[in-house]
């Protein structure tokens, strides 16, 4: 018996069960490109194969629990974005299960795989004194020390979400008179959110340092791609 390819799962969940059935939001199929970026690269390095090879019994229980104690223990993310990749890898897996029935008993297993508990403390805030010294926190001297203060003074003052900063495009920057961004946020709500003049002047002289093109991230990586969550999650945590 063939042993199911993992890629043409992965195709069909993105292309037919997220964007074809569910019409998830670009912020969700960010997320979960994320998350299955991250997973097929550690279990490429695991199974000492290419992503390209790996089958879907290889993202066992077993792996998919090295992978989430990975992220915690290597990555050091919260328990809450754990439990978001889980709740991505989830969604994968009900889905085989629909679709390929011989795999049912795999899939059974690793939707066993449980989410952690965590407290939900009160939302925090900066005083005036803590956003200041956050914001001269990043060195002005290099292309990504302007980056960074650029993407932290936009935060602070819009108060963007993680995903709604890493997927803003040049095109959802409106400045001059009534600068402001556009942005599609959480249940898919379009939303503008105005900048101060000193947010519009810094965005504006950061913008003249990366691509001109429309769809170009507003904050990209030194490669030019789109920041991904537990990036920005490490870029403030540094900075912090």
């Amino acid at each position: 018996m063939k042993t199911p390819n993992l890629a043409g799962h992965l195709q069909r969940f993105f292309t037919d069960r997220l964007l074809g059935q569910l019409g998830a939001s670009p912020h969700t199929v960010a997320s979960y490109r994320d998350t299955f970026r991250l997973l097929l690269k550690y279990a490429s390095k695991t199974c000492q194969r290419p992503a390209s090879a790996l089958n879907v019994d290889d993202l066992d229980v077993k792996l998919v629990g090295a992978f989430l104690k990975h992220l915690e223990q290597e990555r050091h993310v919260s328990v809450r974005s754990r439990n978001n990749r889980l709740s991505a890898i989830h969604a994968f897996f009900a889905q085989v299960s629909l679709n390929d029935p011989a795999l049912s008993e795999h899939c059974q297993r690793v939707l066993g795989v449980p989410f952690k508990r965590f407290e939900r403390g009160p939302v925090a805030f900066l005083t005036e004194e803590e956003a200041d010294a956050l914001l001269k926190a990043p060195d002005p001297a290099t292309w990504l020390g302007r980056r960074d203060r650029t993407l932290l003074q936009v935060a602070v003052q819009t108060g963007l979400r993680n995903s709604e900063l890493t997927q803003l495009q040049r095109q959802n920057v409106q400045l001059g008179a009534g600068a402001h961004v556009r942005c599609l946020g959480k249940g898919r709500k379009a939303r503008c959110t105005p900048l101060r003049s000193d947010v519009a002047s810094q965005l504006s002289a950061w913008l003249k340092e990366v691509s001109s093109d429309p769809a170009t991230p507003v904050f990209p990586t030194a490669m030019g791609k789109p920041m991904s969550s537990d990036a920005l999650q490490r870029l403030v945590a540094r900075h912090v």
